[in-house]
This record gives structure tokens, sequence and C-alpha cells, in this order.
């Protein structure tokens, strides 16, 4: 009987909700302290997603993503997987359900003494696979993962990022619906990260597998996820669509993290301490991004606007750009600039009047 049979008279959630973490704590006990690692989480990643969990060291992400495979178990709280929750299950239960929860580790945590194919291999094996049955996978996620040529190699033989492939192929062996990821680029170099990313970003579109990452990077959240949660000291502070995230930062732990990414949101106030008038910040994604919108604006109102900070980048595969502008004009010209925003699909906030 397979996981999916077991849980499919259980199966009653939010529509598309995958995952749901309900009040998770986790308390490590020692001879002179109490460390809680995890402090009332709760949280939802919805099927065909890549979400992001980020955090400084410590926060509390690597113990939250290993939650969902129970690698840690709560201290107290439940971990709702298709609507059961997998604390509940039995050791055969759950030794079935890990098959649908593949994991790649930060350091690869590959079998040295063991050819790419038979690290692919050791899992299936586990699930009780034919040796045909075995090869004939194995083969085929290392093809998916580019490394067709190296099966017959060690580990050692690979670099960096050819053994993370391996990783992900193994993870992947058994066909699971949720990828989990432990910090899988931050011990890659910044081209190789990027190469790592796109493989996962193409597993998840051709696939729909779900995917969890954590990572300590808003680059590697930028480049990959649709959803993010910020992590700080075992309480999830901000969460929410990235690209609201990052545009629109409420958490002091979320603006320092994005300010130390190149991302300041705060940057244009020693600019604008001598500059008099109305400031507004302007946020806009998709299609408007690439539009002439600024001096558009500007014929239309008579106004003059000069940008105190800005960016403009891509969030997954979405434009988006966030400005922030000295407005200089006539009064009533001023009075109507939010409207004409809003009417261009363009969202409009007064930083002074």
């Amino acid at each position: 009987m397979t996981f999916a049979t077991l849980v499919a008279s259980s199966f009653c959630v939010e529509h598309r909700v995958l995952i749901h973490l309900e009040n998770i704590h986790k308390t490590y006990l020692s001879p002179d302290r109490v460390s809680h690692a995890l402090a009332g989480v709760d949280l939802r990643v919805k099927s065909g997603d890549i979400y992001g969990i980020i955090g400084r060291s410590g926060a509390g992400k690597s113990t939250l993503i290993r939650m969902l495979n129970l690698l840690e178990r709560p201290t107290s709280g439940q971990v709702w997987v298709h609507g059961r929750d997998i604390t509940t299950l039995s050791e055969p239960e759950l030794r079935q359900y890990r098959q649908t929860a593949g994991m790649v580790f930060q350091h690869f945590n590959l079998l040295t003494s063991r050819t790419v194919l038979d690290n692919v291999r050791f899992p299936l094996r586990l699930a009780g696979l034919s040796y045909k049955q075995q090869m004939a996978r194995a083969q085929e996620v290392l093809e998916l993962v580019g490394l067709p040529e190296h099966i017959t190699k060690y580990p050692r033989q690979l670099s960096g990022g050819q053994q993370q492939r391996v990783g992900i192929a193994r993870a992947l062996a058994n066909g699971p619906e949720l990828l989990l990821c432990d910090e899988a680029t931050s011990a890659l170099d910044p081209e190789t990260t990027q190469s790592i990313l796109r493989l996962l970003r193409d597993i998840n579109t051709q696939f729909d597998i779900t995917i969890v990452l954590i990572t300590h990077s808003m680059d590697v959240i930028r480049a990959v996820c649709d959803q993010v949660a910020v992590i700080d000291a075992g309480k999830i502070v901000e969460h929410g669509a990235v690209l609201d995230v990052f545009l629109h930062p409420q958490h002091l732990v979320t603006q320092s993290l994005l300010s130390e990414s190149g991302i300041d949101d705060e940057g244009w106030r020693d600019v604008a301490a001598g500059i008099p008038g109305r400031l507004i910040r302007v946020s806009f994604r998709g299609e408007s991004t690439l539009e002439p919108l600024l001096s558009r604006v500007s014929r239309e109102l008579n106004l003059d606007l000069s940008i105190l900070q800005g960016s403009v980048g891509r969030i997954k595969q979405t434009p988006y750009g966030q400005l922030v502008l000295a407005v200089q004009g006539a009064p009533e010209s001023k009075a109507r600039l939010e409207h004409v925003f809003g009417r261009d699909g363009i969202q409009c906030e007064v930083l002074r009047p």
C-alpha cells in the first residue's frame, strides 16, 4: 500500500495545500540550558510551488525543513502532508512517505566508495526495485541532471556542482512529489549556484514537483522561489509571495537581508534629506516594468520626477521594479499623481507629503 493510498481517505484540505505546519515547537534540552529552535511555527506550502525559507545562521531554518520528512520530530505541533499528520505514521508508513520526499543536502552526502550510478541506485535498492529497474531509473535521472557520461566515476572525480547534480538525481530517483533542499547551493561558487538553481526551476516546471528550500541568500530566493518565509529566532516573522516581500518588506530582519543582497529599502533617506517637496515610492511588476511610464506621467501632469533610488530586475521569471521619486510641480498635478499611476497598474506610496 502506498502512502498516497493511506492518506486518500483523509484528504480534505484547502485546495492545492500540500504541507501545513501547525504550531510547531522544537526544544533541545541540555544540562545547563533549554534551547527553543522553533517556537510556534505555522506554514502552508501549496502543491507545485517553490517555497523558500530564509534566515540567518541559528534562526531555525534547518530544523524546520527537517520537520518535513521527520529527520527532526517536533516537541509539539503537527506536520500535515496531504491532510494527514505524518508525526502519527508508523515506521513502515514513514518509510513509504519518505520515498515521496527527496532531500538534497548542503555537502552532497554522497557515498564516496560508490560510483555515481551506484549512488543514485541506492534509494531504489532500498525501495525494493529489481536490478533492471534500478539501472533504468538511475540512468534516466542522471540524464535529466546532465551527467550521463559520468555514471562510472566516483564522487572525488567530480566538481562540486557535478556532485550536487548527483545528489539531486538521487533525491529524484523514487519519483518524489516533494523535494527538500537544505542549503543546496551554499557550498558552490556563484556560477555553479546559478546552474543548480536553473536545474531546480526546470525540475519544478517539467514535473510539477513541489520544492522547499532553505537559504541565507535573498538572491537564491529571487532566482527561483514563488513564496518565501523569513525565520528569526525560531519564529516566522514574515511570509508571502516573493514579489510582495521584496517590494514591501515589513520586518527589520527582512529589510536587513534585502539590504545585504544589494536591495536597500531605506537608502533613499540620506539622499532625500536636502530635497524639498513630496517623495513617493512606485512599485511595478510584469510588462509595465518595460514601459516608459515615468516620462509619460511627467508629460501628462507637467511634473518633474527625479529618481532618488531604484532597482529593476527579475524575480523568478517576472520583471519588477521599485523607484523612490522626488516630485516637483503644481499642487493640483501632484494631487492627481497617485490616480494616474494607479490607472496604469502602478502601486504608489507617499513617503513624504
